[in-house]
């Protein structure tokens, strides 16, 4: 995360812990019901070129992800 790029952290945990998974479900459920749109970053060695992959439902996201970008629907119709 870059301070001063508008990344702000929401929440963090090991999914592998029940503990934790359940906030990461709860968080993860409270962003897409805001409206936002989920994405996992893709990495992609020697491209250069910064993807991500769009998730609907945690279960989508990767075992190995390190992190989930929210980002506003576009306005308009």
């Amino acid at each position: 995360m870059k301070p001063g790029y508008g990344e702000i952290l929401l929440t963090e945990g090991d999914p592998q812990l029940r503990e934790d998974q359940e906030r990461l479900v709860e968080e993860f459920t409270r962003q897409l019901d805001s409206g936002m749109w989920a994405a996992v970053p893709t990495e992609h060695p020697g491209s250069g070129r910064r993807e991500a992959t769009m998730v609907l439902d945690y279960a989508e996201i990767p075992p190995d992800a390190e992190r989930v970008i929210f980002f506003p629907r576009a306005a308009g119709g």
